[in-house]
């Protein structure tokens, strides 16, 4: 995601940290919000994974630029926005994006889907996308590469300086789980219904340096973790802190990365809403100098896998009490707090968002529901198309086998 350029702190790195993040932070105006979605591209045909994305790629670029690229493997495209202050402006390069990349894969006979995993086909070792660091990576981790034809979306939010970036994500912490439940869409994997409503979860964190960060207590407590987690070959780079929450590497924003690849439009907005409004909340709360909350490493990670397993519709992990109760009732609290901080507009847009949710459920709902009405995975992938192009002008997947 491109962003503009900002006044940098001047922060000291630890002297094991090389090129220190904290130099990539600076003086912010109004918090911005940008997203990156990645999509798998499948056969119209045969439902099964398309690893044609270089060609994808080529074309989409033709409208996108630099907006649109390759991914890990070579079933996957990738897509960012730009930095916007309002969330309708958002959407409308949200929908211009996915626009691009559908009609450059059609051009191939290809669709695309938004899942946070394929839902035909074993893939075993995925064809990896050519380029020096894929290479690495593959001779680094191993078979970890061979699980990741996932797709995720993540959200940025512009913050003034890495110091109250790390602050807001501390705060940010023990929102992790109720936004895998309201993002989940990952059911299937290798053609098997997992029971999981977002199994691309359970996958990511098997890495080394993911899932939910530590609590970092400083600057410095941060860049000398990362310093370490790089002296000792854990990371290739900077660009290896897979955590769900990080500063990025790269552009003055906090990237929230704990998402599922969202069906639509509109959940990628709603997400973003999310995201958005308890980031101002979180800021709030640093400027107040109020604590964040320290739940239990624990009872974090036993709050990710139920909000994994159940999503919005089953009961999730008190992180205070470790007890479990309606994962209602946290989606209510995750609204509580982030509607305050968000726009008017913003409000009316979430509401419509939540009424929508509430009926047809999140991502992982809506791909059994279209399984269960014929019991066939092609009906599957054949709403994830329709719902990843919705309102756009793509033709219809030919017939072909159940």
């Amino acid at each position: 995601m491109e962003s503009e350029t900002w006044t940098s702190t001047g922060a000291r790195p630890s002297p094991a940290s090389g090129s220190s993040t904290s130099q990539r932070f600076g003086s912010a105006p109004a918090l911005t919000v940008g997203v990156e979605e990645e999509y798998l591209l499948v056969d119209p045909v045969s439902r099964e994974l398309s690893t044609r994305a270089d060609k994808v790629v080529a074309h989409a670029a033709e409208r996108l630029g630099d907006r649109v690229t390759t991914e890990l493997t070579r079933f996957q495209v990738e897509v960012r926005t730009d930095p916007h202050g309002g969330l309708a402006g958002l959407g409308a390069e949200l929908s211009e994006t996915r626009r691009a990349v559908a009609d450059a894969a059609a051009r191939l006979g290809l669709r695309i889907i938004s899942s946070g995993t394929p839902v035909v086909g074993r893939h075993g070792p995925p064809p990896l996308t050519a380029g020096a660091r894929y290479a690495q990576s593959l001779a680094t981790f191993r078979a970890l590469d061979h699980e990741q034809t996932v797709c995720a979306c993540h959200v940025h939010v512009g913050i003034p300086d890495l110091a109250t970036a790390l602050e807001v994500g501390n705060h940010l912490r023990p929102w992790l789980p109720v936004l895998i439940a309201l993002s989940a869409n990952s059911p299937y994997w290798e053609a098997q219904d997992t029971g999981y409503d977002s199994w691309r979860t359970l996958t990511w964190g098997r890495w080394p340096v993911a899932g939910a960060p530590p609590y970092f207590e400083s600057v410095s407590h941060f860049e000398d973790l990362v310093g370490r987690l790089m002296a000792g070959g854990t990371l290739l780079d900077r660009g290896g802190l897979y955590w769900d929450i990080r500063p990025s590497h790269h552009v003055p924003t906090l990237e929230i990365r704990v998402a599922d690849a969202a069906p639509t439009v509109e959940d990628t907005l709603l997400l973003a809403a999310a995201v958005k409004g308890l980031a101002g909340a979180a800021l709030s709360a640093v400027r107040d100098g109020r604590p964040a909350p320290r739940p239990q490493p624990e009872l974090l990670r036993a709050a990710y896998w139920r909000a994994a397993r159940d999503g919005i519709r089953g009961r999730a992990v008190d992180q205070r009490t470790g007890r479990l109760e309606p994962a209602a009732v946290h989606l209510d609290r995750l609204w509580r707090t982030a509607l305050p901080a968000l726009a008017p507009a913003e409000r009316r847009m979430v509401r419509a968002a939540r009424e929508r949710l509430g009926t047809v459920g999140n991502g992982a709902d809506r791909q059994r529901r279209a399984y269960r009405r014929r019991h066939s995975l092609s009906d599957v992938v054949d709403h994830l198309i329709r719902q990843t192009t919705a309102g756009h002008e793509t033709p219809s997947p030919p017939p072909g086998p159940a």
